[in-house]
């Protein structure tokens, strides 16, 4: 029996299996998932035929997902570097874009009614198994009645998630606990742009890109390095 293979892209490097097997997947994704969740993963990457990239982190999304053509299966990217109950969290939005597209083909809107219908049936399987800790069990739930493009957009369960994170080698703050005017970086974000933080926009901050004089609107929850406290 053919089985989907991973591609591990941990920080760049790539190692390429073909024809994995159940014991080898799931060996991977122990490493990333909650324990109890990783059978049922395991499966839909073999009935799939899903190609997991686990790859270096990215500031702007935690995954994606990519039909790969008639019979080559799909392919799903996700940060290596998230939580276990994040990393879950995006696995199953991404497998909720699988599901529209085999069912619906492009025909629907990336994150629109039939979207939410397949992810509020594949997260509430695991939600109903007690597998997230009480805090994000609540913003789950609360997330679940309507989600959004990203669970980061959701400041609740964002928040919550974050909280069981390992501890960062270099200091890391949000972008809404600096003072204002303060001189900063993103985190994990590829660009050496640097930014002054503005005013507050709802959730997002306006800030001025240094080198290019463009306006650019981050998140309140972003994780930044600070350059400087406050422009003199």
């Amino acid at each position: 029996m053919f089985v989907g293979f991973l591609i591990l892209n941990i920080h760049y490097i790539y190692r390429r299996k073909k024809n994995l097997s159940r014991e080898a997947i799931s060996s991977v994704l122990s490493k990333y998932l909650p324990s109890t969740t990783v059978d049922e993963c395991t499966s839909w990457v073999i009935l799939k035929n899903i190609h997991l990239k686990i790859t270096k982190g990215r500031s702007s999304k935690f995954g994606d997902y990519l039909p790969l053509g008639p019979g080559k299966g799909h392919r799903i990217t996700i940060n290596h570097d998230l939580n276990k109950y994040a990393f879950l969290i995006t696995f199953v939005h991404e497998v909720a874009h699988l599901h529209c597209f085999e069912k619906f083909n492009r025909k629907h809107e990336p994150h629109g009614k039939e979207w939410k219908s397949e992810f509020r049936v594949l997260l509430s399987q695991f939600v109903s198994k007690g597998i997230f800790p009480e805090d994000i069990q609540q913003a789950v739930s609360r997330y679940l009645h309507n989600p959004a493009a990203s669970s980061c957009s959701d400041q609740d369960l964002f928040r919550a998630l974050k909280k069981y994170d390992a501890p960062q080698a270099q200091p890391v703050v949000h972008l809404e606990d600096l003072p204002e005017k303060s001189i900063f970086r993103i985190h994990q974000n590829r660009s050496d742009f640097t930014f002054i933080k503005g005013h507050r926009r709802r959730t997002r901050f306006q800030c001025l890109e240094l080198r290019s004089k463009r306006i650019y609107f981050v998140n309140a929850l972003t994780e930044v390095i600070v350059v400087s406290e406050e422009i003199r």
